[in-house]
């Protein structure tokens, strides 16, 4: 892991999955790393991908986004916001999301980023496979996230569910769908419940989750 990509969606940089975040680049700072971070709030960035994600359209009279995407790289058409994005990710060996689990799933913005980054042409179709033949298997990726409900709601009898599940469309449909080394997340429940030294313990255990991550079992 000597470059990282963290992508991270929370609105409040006082947030403790902010917290999160930060603690991530010191480590991996502190470990001689190079560390990007996409904090896409901060950033302002736009997540609803669209016909102002191209220079040009190859159909202006019938819009169809993955056509576009994959036109757009073939021939170097995606705006500068995208191509940003899509540069950091090929830059990177480790790819983070930072997020609060909303709705069960990442916040719209987090979503809109893959929606647009992870476009067809660049990252899978047009001669690119998926999954095991994926184009990025040399990436490895994982999620860290909070929740708001206690970790007893999502265990076997909980109300909210088995979190592996919940996850799925991130692990499988997003890392591991492009090819990438998907390893287990790190969750911290319902942190705004905790005292300050129950956080304190949290980011304790979360950077004994970074020091083994890398050797640990891949999800699929």
């Amino acid at each position: 892991m000597k470059k990282v990509l963290i992508i991270h969606a929370h609105p409040e940089k006082k947030s403790f999955c902010s917290a999160l975040k930060d603690q991530a680049v010191a480590h991996f700072q502190t470990a001689g790393a190079e560390v990007k971070v996409s904090d896409l709030y901060n950033m302002g960035f736009n997540p609803v991908g669209d016909k102002h994600d191209f220079l040009e359209l190859s159909n202006p009279d019938f819009f169809k986004y993955q056509a576009e995407q994959t036109n757009a790289f073939q021939k170097d058409l995606f705006t500068p916001e995208v191509k940003a994005e899509m540069e950091k990710f090929l830059w990177c060996d480790t790819l983070i999301f930072t997020f609060p689990l909303w709705w069960f799933g990442v916040p719209a913005i987090m979503k809109g980023w893959v929606d647009r980054v992870f476009a067809m042409g660049f990252s899978y179709g047009a001669g690119k496979g998926v999954y095991d033949s994926g184009t990025f298997k040399d990436k490895i990726s994982f999620a860290v996230l909070t929740t708001g409900g206690p970790e007893i709601a999502y265990g076997p009898n909980g109300k909210n569910g088995n979190l592996e599940t919940i996850l799925y469309p991130v692990h499988h449909g997003m890392f591991y769908f492009v090819g990438m080394q998907t390893k287990n997340p790190f969750i911290s429940f319902s942190p705004a419940r905790l005292a300050d030294e129950e956080r304190k313990s949290e980011l304790t255990r979360f950077t004994e989750y970074l020091n083994q991550v890398k050797n640990s079992a891949n999800l699929f």
